[in-house]
Formats: structure tokens, C-alpha cells, sequence
């Protein structure tokens, strides 16, 4: 007798990954989901607390710069004007490095950190970046805003009633940053993307990964756009028509852009290496060496405006406003004027990385920007590709972020035609950045702590 025939069963979904299972089994603890929300939530008063700290710095800045000097009779602010700030900043800045918890938040030239300052902290940091970007210091905003946006968010961590760990910080010091440093920059996108490299997700191996492909769809773009009087492949895109158009790029904008990362790259690892010195002599010797080194960045400050006859805010700033001038009418930047504003700014930036509080990517911006400009009369090289390829191999050199910073030099160029030009110079100069021999390791911030007592004899 034939037994009936079980029918075969079909084909079988493909087991879950590891990785997929462990996120839905994360999804489905209450106590990640309550975090989850909080972050959401938190966002709110994170932002408006970095409204009020750009706009206070804003203010300020304003106040030192233009309606201070207008009240003693100069029309702009003279040679002399950076001196007295910047050694104010220094004294005041050297007094809360070595009194106030924190120290005023993390050394400039070890690079942007995640958030999760404690509240003890917060004020230290406040009052550091109050007495340094205002009064002079070639630094930006950022990193005080990331400190900001990852303390407040923990401190508000009893409001959730979850325990302490360190997943719990991590997620809330990294939502807070983020909801802070996407004010600056006007653009969430930049922010998430801005703290997950920083936090280092993935770590090493993310970046062995991530830069054949962005290299690789860098010059994959160059195929589907191309480049000079070839049309390229079309296969349709989802871009808008806009207003003012970057001119297509050439094969002299290639390839340039290549040269101009590795030397680019060299001089801001040369400007990180002697932040880098800085902050160890500032180590052994924090009021005097901070003083001196606020007064060496007035100093050049000054020496540029005595040289080229313009304002000495081009040096001492952190590049922000002057960005966008130099990107408006780049012709109204003589060669000299280009020179005199990268020797000087470079020195400051280098002297302040490693003694006042502030962030890089300001000053990199702008520092990378202006040697474009100076490049773009190479023949094949135009601006826009000067201004990308420079301001891309700056940027990765200093934060050692590729993503990120290609991301920033499309939202500040706002044009995606420069993406391939970008990409290169990103990767280039990062490969460049990595394989030159590291500088000297930053010491920690905070107060050295004093030894014990000995124990008294039983």
C-alpha cells in the first residue's frame, strides 16, 4: 500500500541576521523605547538653549567688533584692536581651565568628541566659549554646542526615570549634541550625520568600508554627469531646477583638485601638530602659556591687518562671516591679500587649537576655501571646483570625518555639482592625513588631582 505523499513545503524566508535580530529585540525594551521618546523630546529645549547660546555669542561679537570701535570713532576696527581681547581672553580663559570643573570643555586640537559633559561642567564650558569666540579666537562654535546639547540632555535624565548606563548616556549625550549642532549649521541631516562619525559607529572598520565607496561613487558620478564637453550617461534624476548653476566640471578640475588635497593636507596636519605642542606646554603651565598663546593669535591678527590694510577680524574670527564674502567675490581677494590671510589665520588657528575653547570646522572652512580661490587661476581649475576640492581636503584633514565633511561643503556651496570634486579631495586628502606620523597625544582637561595623604602609621 502507498502512504500519501506529504506535500512539499515552499521555499523557506531566509533567517534574520544576527544584526537585525539584536535591533528588533532592542525595539522591544520598554527601556530603550522610553529613551527613544525622551530623545525625541529632548530636542526641544536642547535647541532652544543653542538658539540663545549662537545668538548671545552673536551679539557679542557684534558688540566687540562693530559697535565698540563705531563708539570710539573707527570706522572698522583698527590693526591694534585684537591685542587687549585676545589677552583678556587668555587671562580669562586660563583662569577657568585651571578652577572650574571641566575645564571649559575638551582641548580644540584633539578634534570634535561626542557629547556627555556632566551639569557640573556646563558653566565652565559656557563661560570658556563666551571668552574665546567673541574676543578673537580663530575657533568656532561647534564643539561648545556639542557640549552643551549632550550635557543638558543628560542632566535631564531623571525626567525619564531610567537607570544610569552607559548605553543611556551614550544615546542621550549623542541626541542632545546632535539637536544642538544642527542649529549652527540650519540642517538636521549634517548633525546625525556630524555625531555618528564622531561617536565612531562601527569603528575602524566602518571607515576601511566607507571610503572605496565614497571614492568609488565619486567617480561613479563623473560617468552619469560628466565633465568638460562630454554630456555624460542620462538616466534621469530627482533634482530640482534651481537658480545659479556651478559651470560643469573639466578634467583640469579633476585632477587638480587631487593635487590641491595632498598639499592642503599637509598644511593643516602642520597646523594640528603644532596645536598639538601647544596643548602639551599649555598642560604644564595653563594661565601663562594660555595668555601667551591669546596674545600670539593677536598678534597675527594684527600683523595681517598692518600688512594688507584689512580688517583684522579676516584672522582673529572663526571664518564664518569672512566665508561667505570670500565665496561672494572672490576677485576682491588680491594674491597677496589670499597669502598674507592663510599664513596668519593658519598661525592663530594653530595657537588657539591647543589653548583656547572653541571647535575646527569654521576655521577649516574657510582656511580651505581661501587656498582654493588662490589655486583657481591654475589652468583647467575654476572657482567653484577650487572652493570644493579646498574646502572638502581642509575639512576631512582637520576632523578626520570624510562624510561629514562632504556633507558640509555641499550645504555651504549649495550646489550638489561639486560632489565628485568633493569626494576626491576628501578621500585623498584623508589617506594623505592618516598615513603622516601621528603628533603628540593631547593630555586630558580637567584639574590634575592632588595625592593622597598618607596614611598615618597603625
Amino acid at each position: 500500500m502507498t502512504l500519501p505523499t506529504q506535500p512539499s513545503p515552499g521555499p523557506q524566508p531566509p533567517p534574520r541576521p544576527a544584526e537585525a535580530q539584536k535591533l528588533g529585540e532592542l525595539l522591544r525594551t520598554p527601556g530603550y523605547r522610553k529613551t527613544l521618546v525622551f530623545c525625541g523630546l529632548i530636542g526641544i529645549p536642547v535647541s532652544l538653549a543653542a538658539f540663545w547660546f549662537l545668538a548671545g555669542l552673536r551679539k557679542l561679537e557684534s558688540l566687540v567688533w562693530v559697535d565698540l570701535p563705531h563708539a570710539l570713532g573707527h570706522d572698522a576696527p583698527p590693526w591694534w584692536w585684537p591685542l587687549p581681547l585676545l589677552l583678556v581672553s587668555g587671562l580669562c580663559v586660563g583662569q577657568i581651565v585651571t578652577r572650574l570643573p571641566g575645564a571649559g570643555g575638551h582641548i580644540p586640537a584633539s578634534g570634535l568628541h561626542p557629547g556627555g559633559s556632566g551639569a557640573a561642567a556646563l558653566p565652565g564650558v559656557i563661560l570658556a566659549a563666551v571668552f574665546s569666540l567673541p574676543l578673537g579666537a580663530t575657533l568656532g562654535p561647534e564643539a561648545p554646542l556639542i557640549a552643551l546639547g549632550g550635557g543638558l540632555a543628560i542632566a535631564l535624565r531623571h525626567l525619564t526615570g531610567t537607570p544610569e548606563t552607559p548605553m543611556s548616556t551614550a544615546l542621550l549625550g549623542a541626541a542632545g549634541s546632535a539637536a544642538a549642532i544642527a542649529t549652527i549649521f540650519g540642517n538636521p541631516l549634517i548633525g546625525a550625520v556630524l555625531l555618528m562619525e564622531v561617536v565612531g559607529v562601527g569603528g575602524p572598520q566602518l571607515f576601511a568600508v566607507m571610503l572605496p565607496a565614497l571614492l568609488s561613487s565619486g567617480i561613479g558620478s563623473l560617468v552619469f554627469t560628466g565633465f568638460g564637453r562630454w554630456t555624460g550617461l542620462g538616466t534621469g534624476d530627482l533634482k530640482l531646477k534651481s537658480g545659479t548653476q556651478f559651470p560643469r566640471l573639466d578634467a583640469g578640475d579633476v585632477l587638480w583638485s587631487i593635487l590641491i588635497a595632498v598639499v592642503i593636507a599637509c598644511g593643516v596636519y602642520l597646523i594640528q601638530y603644532g596645536g598639538r605642542l601647544t596643548s602639551v606646554r599649555v598642560a604644564g603651565r595653563p594661565l601663562t602659556v594660555t595668555v601667551l598663546c591669546a596674545l600670539g593669535a593677536g598678534v597675527c591678527a594684527a600683523a595681517y591687518a598692518l600688512g594688507t590694510g584689512r580688517s583684522p577680524a579676516d584672522v582673529a574670527s572663526s571664518g564664518q562671516t569672512t566665508l561667505g564674502q570670500l565665496a561672494g567675490d572672490p576677485h576682491a581677494w588680491g594674491v597677496g591679500a589670499l597669502i598674507a590671510v592663510l599664513l596668519c589665520k593658519g598661525a592663530a588657528f594653530s595657537l588657539c587649537l591647543g589653548s583656547l575653547r572653541g571647535g575646527p570646522i569654521f576655521p577649516s572652512l574657510f582656511l580651505g576655501a581661501a587656498a582654493g580661490v588662490l589655486c583657481s587661476p591654475l589652468p583647467g581649475l575654476g572657482i567653484g571646483a577650487g572652493l570644493a576640492a579646498g574646502m572638502a581636503a581642509a575639512t576631512v584633514t582637520a576632523l578626520r570625518l570624510p562624510v561629514s565633511s562632504v556633507v558640509l561643503v555641499v550645504l555651504v556651496l549649495g550646489s550638489t555639482e561639486m560632489i565628485p570634486v568633493a569626494i576626491l579631495a576628501a578621500v585623498v586628502a584623508f589617506v594623505t592625513a592618516e598615513l603622516l606620523p601621528p603628533g603628540p597625544p593631547v593630555p586630558p582637561v580637567g584639574r590634575t588631582p592632588q595625592p593622597a595623604a598618607p596614611a598615618p602609621p597603625a
